[in-house]
């Protein structure tokens, strides 16, 4: 194998050509970004940037000199448009080609929105860095009613910067509460007290009918949301945090699978050992059965060590195990997950108190501790992450 091309300059493409040098390889790697940016960190994104607590210039994951070291061709700010995996080629969205041996796709993915309104003023999602900075401007600019649309973890973190940012919030959520889907109805049900106590007015079993929006110059600017039970909401920013869609429309025909994203086996690789996929687009085969796709920064910094090894492999020598380690900050409380929180026996709270701010939850299978929920609990949680993590088989 001389080249490799990772299209995705993201946190999961950054880590695989870090990964592809530490595993030795020494042959030609480009990276291709749609965006014009060098990877950046996403999380701070829903946090820190857009409450202007950080800058752009903090986001950066690597600098120009570490980029410089890992020797490889950045193409920034071009789109990688067909793959054609019998010829090992990449075509891109400039009209240049890439012949290389191997590939792996780490494009993520575009946040949804509700069809018909992509170009109306103050309708946002929160992806990439314009994203936050739009949204930015929009709420420090005389807005005074936010909607935010979806209550997971992106919405609540969007709905949590919102209110420090003093502007009035209503959180919108499909479900009965806010993550009964990751983290179970009771847990759930903490969440959603956690907006309450802090003037964010949560509204649950609801989804956005319309959004309503009157002429603002040559655009449409929205002016609030109707909701499915008949309910109108003012709004003078109504932001979007109802997940995303992985990119995938540039595989078609290239002879890979996809599925909600690109369809992968234990280990990451698809039906061309050639190919492998990680972060957010990839859905992998996994244990007990089905398949998974994980949005969160952890499997985007974990999943390239497994995929990259068995690329240099030339077929699946080990099984990608994820931690399911993941955090958010909210209302200044710092949360934090770990193990399988899913298909639980039981779910003890065995520190602290949810009313207090301050617990650990476990979630157990069969008589096991399978995953922990921790709020303001980071040593105990930490504790209980690497108890998890040992209980993981290697492959």
């Amino acid at each position: 194998m001389k080249t490799v091309t990772v299209v995705g300059a993201s946190l999961a493409g950054l880590n695989s050509v870090q990964q592809l040098r530490q595993q030795g390889f020494d042959g030609r790697i480009v990276v291709v970004g749609e965006e014009a940016h060098r990877p950046y960190d996403r999380p701070p994104l829903s946090k820190a940037l857009l409450a202007g607590r950080a800058d752009v210039d903090d986001l950066w994951l690597c600098d120009e000199e570490d980029q410089d070291e890992l020797g490889a061709e950045w193409l920034l700010g071009v789109r990688a448009e067909q793959l054609d995996a019998a010829a090992g080629r990449v075509r891109l969205s400039d009209g240049a080609e890439i012949d290389t041996d191997g590939v792996v796709i780490a494009t993520g993915g575009r946040a949804h929105r509700l069809p018909g309104i992509e170009d109306m003023r103050g309708l946002h999602t929160v992806r990439t860095i314009e994203d936050a900075i739009a949204l930015r401007t929009e709420l420090t600019g005389g807005a005074g009613e936010v909607v935010v649309v979806g209550a997971g973890w992106i919405g609540a973190e969007i709905a949590s910067t919102c209110h420090e940012l003093g502007l009035r919030v209503t959180l919108i959520e499909a479900g009965d509460v806010p993550l009964s889907r990751t983290l179970g109805d009771a847990m759930g049900s903490v969440f959603a007290a956690l907006h309450t106590d802090h003037g964010v007015t949560l509204r649950c079993r609801t989804r956005v009918s319309a959004i309503t929006n009157a002429r603002d110059g040559d655009r449409r600017r929205v002016t609030g949301v109707w909701l499915d039970d008949g309910t109108q909401l003012p709004a003078d920013v109504v932001v979007m945090g109802i997940g995303m869609r992985p990119a995938t429309e540039w595989l078609a025909g290239s002879g890979v699978a996809v599925d909600d994203g690109v369809v992968c086996d234990p280990g990451c690789v698809t039906e061309l050992p050639s190919v492998v996929a990680v972060g957010d687009v990839a859905r992998y085969r996994a244990a007990p059965g089905g398949t998974a796709r994980h949005e969160h920064w952890t499997n985007a910094a974990e999943q390239p060590t497994t995929a990259i090894r068995n690329l240099l492999a030339g077929t699946t020598v080990q099984h990608y195990r994820p931690s399911g380690y993941v955090w958010s900050d909210q209302y200044g409380v710092r949360l934090q997950v770990a193990g399988e929180l899913d298909r639980p026996d039981e779910v003890e709270v065995i520190d602290g108190s949810p009313s207090d701010r301050r617990f650990v939850t476990a979630y157990r299978r069969n008589g096991d501790t399978v995953g922990v929920l921790a709020m303001n609990n980071p040593k105990l949680f930490t504790r209980m992450r690497k108890q998890l993590a040992n209980r993981i088989p290697a492959s």
